[in-house]
C-alpha cells in the first residue's frame, strides 16, 4: 500500500467530474487500499479518487470513532435526499479550512463495493454529510462552492499564501 498525494485547492483537478469504473481488477483494488491508506494517515473520514487525481466513479469512507467502518462507494448515485442539516466540514483538499455547509439530513445511496457487487443505503446524520461530501468531489464539486463568494476567496488567498509558504520552506532546506 502507498500514501497517495492528495491534491489542494485551488487545483484544477479537483473540478475533473470523474468516470465510471468498469474494470473492478488488480489495479482497482490497489488503488482503494491505497486510498483508506491515505485517509487514514492524513486522518479523514473520507477520500474521493478524484482527489488523489485518480479520475474514477469512487470514494472510501470510514466515519467510525476507532476507525473500524471501512466503506467503498464504486459508481454511486444518490437517489433521495431527505430533510436539511447544516454542520461544519473539513476538507483533505482544504487543510485547515473549516465552514458550515447545509446538506440533506438523510440520504439514499446505490453503489457498487469494491468487487462490483450492487448496494443500497439508506442513511442520516453524519454519514450522510459524508457521503454527500464526498459524491460531491467526484462531480467536480466542492464544498466550498456551497459558501458565498466571499468566504470562498478568503480561503483560496489563505490557502495560497500557506502553499506560498511552504514552498519557500522547501526552498531554503
Amino acid at each position: 500500500m502507498a500514501i497517495l498525494e492528495i491534491l489542494e485547492f485551488p487545483d484544477p483537478r479537483l473540478r475533473t467530474k470523474a468516470q465510471p469504473v468498469t474494470d473492478f481488477g488488480d489495479e482497482l483494488q490497489q488503488q482503494i487500499d491505497d486510498m483508506f491508506q491515505t485517509m487514514y494517515d492524513a486522518p479523514g473520514v473520507g477520500l474521493a479518487a478524484t482527489q488523489v487525481n485518480i479520475h474514477k466513479r469512487l470514494f472510501v469512507i470510514d466515519a467510525s470513532e476507532d476507525k473500524s467502518d471501512p466503506r467503498v462507494f464504486v459508481n454511486p448515485e444518490i437517489v433521495e435526499k431527505r430533510g436539511i442539516e447544516e454542520m461544519e466540514e473539513g476538507c483533505l483538499s482544504f487543510p485547515g479550512v473549516y465552514a458550515k455547509v447545509q446538506r440533506a439530513d438523510e440520504v439514499v445511496v446505490k453503489a457498487q463495493d469494491r468487487h462490483g457487487n450492487p448496494f443500497e443505503l439508506d442513511t442520516g446524520d453524519f454519514l450522510a454529510v459524508v457521503i454527500q461530501h464526498e459524491y460531491d468531489h467526484i462531480e467536480g464539486k466542492l464544498f466550498v462552492d456551497y459558501l458565498s463568494p466571499l468566504k470562498r476567496n478568503r480561503i483560496r488567498k489563505m490557502l495560497e499564501k500557506q502553499q506560498k509558504k511552504q514552498s519557500k520552506h522547501l526552498l531554503i532546506n
